[in-house]
């Protein structure tokens, strides 16, 4: 495979079928699916490196590669609602991208998050009756049989968290305990109900990660068809009039035009897409006018419309010293509705098997030698962000602006969060393994609040920058395809409209999907 990649490199193409940008949950899968035709030459741009390191494939490992060569490293600007803090805003500069340095939760997103896609796109394709067939077929789930939910054969291999850690059974013993009903797996029915506990589905196998890349794209990686092109960078998408040309990138140093001849995938996430866009000249037109861009078509929603899982720390201190991690740290997660009105869950909470917090709680409270966190977070914040331009030049980074915490549900939620979790910490099943609690403790009012806020990070989960639609801020159509150019779609979580419930890596995984399947039916490879 090495010395098929090397020679696709050496002789590198002026022109492709198919340029795919961004080799991460669901670039990957386009590639795949694109070049599963011997007919069809695909090349795949990835901005990172290796994925062959110990800190990629140890499962346990993976917060190692925060703040390396294989994340962004990006921090928003200061957010007015946590007094000027910045958030860290780490996603995957690595073949496979976020899915090669994140938790490997395969969380499907709910019933209503499908739906309301479907509703939004006004395309059925994004129903979730539809979806859930794709992950029927996708999938090769290795839990007890649930074939009404659950495939098998499939090239993803899912399992429910083996062997999990004693306070992962005891979180979850401790919220039936106060009433949280109790699924058989994480992505079947709790997935159309209102709440629910249930052992986390992991993308693990034999003690080594399970990546998208490493499932969809690697195993083509030696065939003449499909060139996988590491270390290098998108800085621009070539539109001519109203016609994707191709791309510009930045490799080896040197600056480089690849056309395609059908199509260009946008990839990169939901931080670096926008930015790509707009400095191709795809964008809200006074804004590019700032930064000296020439306009190629208004739209105004690129950049607009930004989520993420807003998520808070509570920690417990060991009573005997540390337990060794398990699987990937993290293996049991809870869903509870906190109002009747809504659609689905309104919060979720992961247990985590070391003690987490941010920097200011750590200052006021401290953090044990040895603990565990219950890692909470708001299902569907009300406060949007934005991403923009900092510069015309492409090797500035974006400037983001979460707005976290900037509409009053979500502090409400929050403090929803934080009560909910030290329920679950405190009760009778988690006992054994808390020597005390070190924070928030029995806070109350304002001192709550002021916890809340200088314990606000996120997930990861950056989403929503180009959203599938047919208002006037929506930047994809239920095709994928960018608003008034031709040749041009986006796969990755830019294109949701609203954030999944849960992890975002599996619902990326159908975006790649559903996009493969409609470039594959339009052009008819």
């Amino acid at each position: 495979m090495q010395a098929n990649q090397r020679k696709l490199r050496a002789a590198l193409r002026g022109v492709y079928d198919f340029v795919v940008c961004g080799s991460g949950s669901s670039g990957s899968v386009v590639a795949r699916r694109l070049a599963e035709n011997p007919a069809v030459q695909v090349l795949l741009v990835e901005a990172g490196g290796a994925d062959s390191v110990p800190p990629v494939v140890d499962p346990t490992a993976w917060p190692t590669n925060i703040g390396t060569d294989r994340d962004w490293c990006y921090t928003s600007e200061p957010e007015p609602a946590l007094d000027g803090r910045r958030l860290q805003m780490s996603m995957g500069k690595v073949l496979g991208g976020g899915s090669s340095i994140n938790a490997m939760v395969w969380s499907r997103g709910h019933a209503r998050d499908w739906d309301l896609f479907a509703a939004e796109s006004g395309d059925p394709g994004w129903s979730y009756q539809s979806i859930l067939d794709i992950y029927r077929r996708i999938e090769d789930w290795h839990g007890d049989p649930d074939p009404a939910f659950r495939g098998t054969g499939g090239e993803v291999f899912v399992q429910p968290a083996p062997d999990p850690h004693p306070v992962a059974l005891a979180m979850l013993h401790g919220a039936k305990a106060i009433g949280v009903p109790h699924y058989e797996n994480a992505n079947g029915r709790m997935m159309e109900s209102g709440r629910g506990v249930a052992l986390g589905d992991l993308r693990l196998s034999g003690g080594q990660r399970l990546s998208a890349f490493r499932t969809y794209t690697y195993p083509l990686m030696d065939r003449p068809n499909l060139t996988v092109l590491p270390g290098a960078m998108v800085t621009r998408v070539i539109v001519d009039g109203r016609q994707t040309r191709g791309v510009e990138i930045i490799y080896r140093g040197q600056s480089h035009r690849i056309l395609a001849a059908a199509e260009v995938v946008l990839s990169l996430g939901a931080i670096n897409t926008p930015k790509v866009l707009m400095l191709s000249g795809l964008g809200d037109r006074d804004e590019l006018r700032e930064f000296g861009v020439d306009v190629e078509h208004h739209l105004p929603g690129v950049g607009k419309n930004l989520q993420d899982h807003t998520a808070f720390d509570c920690v417990w201190e060991y009573p005997d010293g540390a337990l060794p991690l398990r699987n990937n740290g993290s293996e049991v997660v809870v869903f509870e509705r906190i109002t009747p009105s809504s659609d689905g869950p309104d919060i979720f909470i992961w247990q985590a098997e070391a003690p987490l917090s941010t920097p200011e709680n750590i200052a006021q409270y401290g953090l044990p030698e040895s603990g565990w966190t219950l890692f909470s977070a708001i299902a569907h914040p009300h406060s949007r962000g934005q991403v923009r331009l900092s510069g015309a030049d492409p090797l500035s980074p974006p400037r983001i602006h979460t707005n976290a915490l900037a509409e009053r549900a979500d502090v409400d939620a929050a403090l929803a969060c934080i009560a909910l979790s030290r329920e679950i910490g405190n009760s009778a099943e988690l006992r054994p393994y808390v020597k005390r609690e070190i924070m928030p403790g029995d806070l109350h009012g304002d001192q709550l609040e002021a916890f809340v806020r200088n314990a606000t990070r996120t997930f990861w989960h950056q989403c929503g920058t180009a959203k599938m639609g047919r208002d006037p801020m929506s930047v994809v159509d239920g095709e994928l395809k960018v608003h008034g150019v031709e040749g041009l779609r986006i796969a990755d979580a830019s294109v949701m409209p609203r954030i999944t419930t849960g992890n975002t890596m599996a619902p990326c995984v159908i975006i790649g999907e559903r996009a493969a399947q409609l470039l594959r039916s339009e052009h008819r490879v």
